[in-house]
């Protein structure tokens, strides 16, 4: 399920929108450390929590 999350990669959560985008700090297994702009360093389960890549930004 995080195959395609890799550090440095910027993600949103779109149940969250409030958090913000947030930047791949680290992935273990379906563990991963994500620092969002609102919401600070989080650890998501992305068995549980859908996270998507931000495109059309800036850095893509």
């Amino acid at each position: 399920m995080s195959g395609f999350l890799e550090p440095g990669l910027l993600v949103e959560n779109p149940a969250r929108p409030d958090w913000g985008i947030g930047q791949v700090q680290s992935v273990v297994g379906n563990r991963v450390t994500v620092n969002f702009e609102h919401e600070g360093k989080l650890v998501i389960d992305v068995a549980h929590v859908a996270l998507f890549p931000v495109t059309g930004r800036d850095g893509d």
